[in-house]
């Protein structure tokens, strides 16, 4: 039992870490994760906490169901934006998304991976979060969904493989270290600014993909741009146009090192995944909405 008093918040904050973790995860939006954690505090507030046996078990199904409700009117949302929709980048080495020590755990919350999420069904998602993400087991995941264990089992492996088919090969998946994945972001960043073309050119796969995230609030592109001389010459222009002068530093955001152009009032992010040592994709989010919870984590406190 949980005394009266200050403890029963002590408690919650206890668990908020997971909870947002959970919470982003499943929704891909810090901004969505931090009012799906207000509601559950809510909740927390006007239960009745003597008969919560197990409070952390209980706030992770409270959160994970609040998600699965938010899911639906998500997907919706997301069909009706305007231009390509990418998650929220979150600054990731102040552990606000969990210790990230792996390459699997810093590839688990990339801007790639969690728009693969999308694809799968709210429940599926679920499963795999907790399973993935927080090592959860089947039987504690069937409690917390109100499932079956064999359903939630079944559910894990159709997601496993469906994210699996989508990744394409796995071998080919970039699992450097950040200090190898910064020096090739750099390298990207050097090549740009020069404005040297086929040096650009030489960084990229055949095939890389510039996706930009505006939301129809700042000028984007509201198509990818596919194919290495096209996204070259964009992100040349774009350079040249954009942030010229700008200021631009490197974080580690959704577990990668990546660019970040601006100062903590107006800031825009350039997020590259790999195939081998050349990029595959570049992703600007540059919607300020979108980026009002990174603004946050790097105004001075």
């Amino acid at each position: 039992m949980i005394s009266p008093g200050p403890a029963p918040a002590a408690e919650f904050e206890r668990h908020r870490p997971r909870m947002f973790g959970i919470a982003y995860r499943m929704l891909g939006s810090a901004t969505e994760a931090e009012d799906i954690v207000q509601d559950a505090y809510l909740r927390w507030d006007s239960a009745d906490r003597a008969a919560i046996e197990h409070p952390g078990a209980w706030l992770a199904k409270v959160v994970t169901n609040l998600c699965l409700n938010s899911l639906t009117s998500a997907r919706a949302r997301h069909e009706a934006y305007t231009g390509p929709w990418l998650p929220e980048p979150v600054l990731t080495a102040d552990g606000t998304l969990g210790p990230l020590e792996s390459a699997e755990q810093r590839d688990g919350v990339s801007l790639a991976a969690l728009l693969l999420l999308e694809r799968l069904t709210p429940v599926e998602r679920a499963v795999y979060v907790l399973r993935e993400a927080f090592a959860y087991g089947h039987r504690e995941i069937a409690a917390l969904l109100d499932l079956t264990e064999p359903n939630c089992r079944q559910l894990y492996r159709r997601a496993a493989a469906r994210l699996a088919a989508d990744r394409g090969d796995a071998a080919r998946r970039f699992t450097a270290d950040p200090e190898r994945v910064r020096g090739f972001v750099e390298g990207f960043l050097t090549a740009a600014r020069d404005g040297d073309l086929a040096r650009l050119e030489g960084l990229l796969t055949a095939d890389v993909r510039y996706v930009a995230d505006g939301g129809g609030i700042v000028g984007a592109a509201r198509r990818p741009v596919l194919g290495r001389d096209k996204v070259a010459r964009f992100a040349l222009g774009a350079m040249e146009r954009y942030v010229a002068g700008v200021p631009v530093g490197m974080a580690e955001i959704n577990g990668s090192p990546a660019l970040v152009f601006g100062e903590a009032g107006e800031v825009a992010v350039l997020a590259l995944e790999f195939d081998g040592e050349l990029v595959s994709a570049v992703n600007a989010v540059i919607n300020p909405e979108k980026l009002a919870f990174l603004r946050r984590q790097l105004s001075p406190s």
